[in-house]
């Protein structure tokens, strides 16, 4: 932890306190000893300087979306910041030395990157709109899963978990593929109908016997793992639709074509087309994020936080800068396990 300079709202950057910061990957970082002021991507916070902007006003709830993209590029004006090439410098804009990450207690944003939440929505259900739904929210979207799939999902943690919900929100049914016992326990809390352990030799016979002989409709992979997307691929049904949410791996191109697969790269959720379908999300998932949720920590005990993250014991994890509030659902006090 480290004290610096507030930064400061200018033209359509906003100034924004943060409420609570979900954890992702920067746990990464932190186990290999890599040094940053500027961690985290994703928290609802509250609007206290609105500078010029006309979109936003002090005081309102905001969901923070990650990154800083031009808005004005053709992927921007489509609502598709993440994939933004001309990133804005916010600290040059502003003459601020801090802001840029939401592991702290004030950031800074440009206003089109900030969702208003409805009244009726909580914080901590909010904050699930970013990395938690977010990702496979676009994936589910792009394949057009319906409740009449059967969705496979690769990897169970925190994405893959909320990649779960997506699909069960939906009303598809799951299959999950996870090694980790506490995320395996976790899917099935979810409901996940079936976690299978992907080092089983017969993996693939396993999908098509749950899955009339022929593989999962949908697909989407979020493990990471290198091996994993070749294998993914051989779960699906020909004429599948398979979605990464990942970085690591390679497909061969003769199995695509052969099996006739749609593939999607998927890396965030557009806020200003699905906004209020996200939101509606959030609120029809509601007692499924409260058990993705599984720990909660003050900001000033982040290190005992990404220990945790790096054990994999945990679903999602929550910071929150004033410290952990008195009032929580009744899952996931700092430091406990959760009961499945």
């Amino acid at each position: 932890m480290s004290e610096r300079p507030d930064p400061q709202a200018a033209g359509d950057v906003v100034k924004v306190r943060v409420l609570v910061a979900p954890m992702c990957t920067e746990w990464q970082s932190w186990r290999e000893g890599k040094h940053s002021c500027e961690l985290g991507h994703e928290a609802v916070g509250v609007v206290v300087d609105a500078a010029q902007s006309k979109r936003l006003k002090n005081g309102d709830r905001v969901v923070v979306m990650p990154h800083a993209g031009c808005g004005t590029c053709p992927a921007c004006l489509a609502g598709e910041h993440i994939h933004c090439t001309d990133q804005r410098d916010l600290l040059a804009e502003t003459g601020s030395s801090s802001g840029i990450g939401c592991y702290a207690e004030y950031l800074l944003k440009p206003d089109y990157l900030l969702h208003p939440v409805p009244d009726d929505i909580e914080t901590d259900h909010a904050a699930m709109a970013v990395c938690a739904l977010g990702p496979s929210f676009t994936a589910m979207e792009r394949m057009q899963v319906t409740p009449s799939d059967t969705v496979l999902v690769s990897g169970c943690g925190a994405v893959g978990l909320g990649a779960i919900i997506n699909a069960r929100t939906i009303g598809a049914r799951v299959i999950a593929v996870e090694l980790h016992p506490y995320r395996t326990d976790l899917a099935r809390a979810l409901g996940a109908e079936h976690v299978l352990d992907p080092r089983a030799p017969d993996l693939i016979e396993q999908v098509r016997a749950l899955t009339g002989g022929y593989g999962a409709d949908a697909a989407i992979e979020t493990s990471n793992n290198p091996a994993a997307p070749p294998v993914v691929l051989e779960l699906l049904r020909a004429r599948g639709r398979l979605a990464f949410v990942t970085w690591s791996g390679e497909l061969p191109v003769k199995r695509i074509t052969g099996k006739g697969l749609e593939i999607f790269g998927s890396w965030h959720w557009n806020h200003e087309q699905f906004g209020d379908r996200m939101m509606q999300r959030v609120r029809d998932a509601r007692p499924l994020l409260d058990k993705l949720t599984t720990h909660r920590f003050a900001l000033a005990d982040v290190a005992d936080a990404f220990a945790l993250q790096a054990t994999g014991r945990c679903g999602k994890v929550l910071l929150y800068p004033a410290g952990v509030p008195d009032r929580m659902p009744a899952m996931g006090t700092a430091k406990a396990e959760p009961a499945l």
